[in-house]
């Protein structure tokens, strides 16, 4: 039998507790689940090997999941990490419509993966990194979204001024 590998994508700037809701819930369903961080195209609060570093901290208590950073195409990743499956999560209407879009993009190129939409568990559906960015700017408490290690990370990166990319489907 062979082993069902899914990739779980996202910025992760920073990774929230619905990530991680995600995490868990997808790597009790697949046989390996990979986490790949984009590089996120110079628009993320944090360098990408600090998201690396925090997600392998956050996710080292799961043996069947790992955290490796990609950049280019997604199914090309997938293809390279041996992944039949693409999980995605989808908060709501939006969320569903902008990433069918990209599930019916990314079968045409790898017709061999498959994209899985999972909701998230209904305490963390309305967290996104955006959001969590957007009051973290502004000096807000954001300790029941994210975990104290980036609570703590926060603090330290919390830039100043308006974000271009607050309207943008975020992960």
């Amino acid at each position: 039998m062979s082993e069902h590998v899914a990739v779980f994508p996202g910025t992760f700037d920073p990774v929230t507790h619905g990530h991680l809701d995600l995490i868990r819930r997808g790597g009790a369903i697949f046989d390996a689940l990979v986490v790949a961080v984009s590089e996120g195209g110079g628009r993320t609060w944090f360098p990408l090997a600090e998201r690396v570093a925090m997600l392998e901290a956050l996710v080292a208590p799961y043996s069947n999941v790992s955290v490796r950073p990609f950049d280019g195409l997604l199914v090309e990743f997938a293809q390279r990490s041996g992944a039949v499956v693409l999980l995605r999560g989808v908060r709501g209407v939006r969320d569903y419509e902008y990433e069918l879009e990209m599930a019916w993009a990314n079968r045409g190129l790898a017709p061999e993966i498959d994209t899985v939409f999972l909701a998230p568990s209904p305490q963390v559906a309305l967290v996104s990194s955006s959001l969590v960015r957007e009051v973290a700017s502004l000096g807000g408490d954001v300790s029941a979204w994210v975990p104290p290690s980036v609570v703590r990370a926060l603090a330290k990166q919390r830039p100043t001024g308006p974000r271009s990319d607050a309207s943008r489907k975020e992960d």
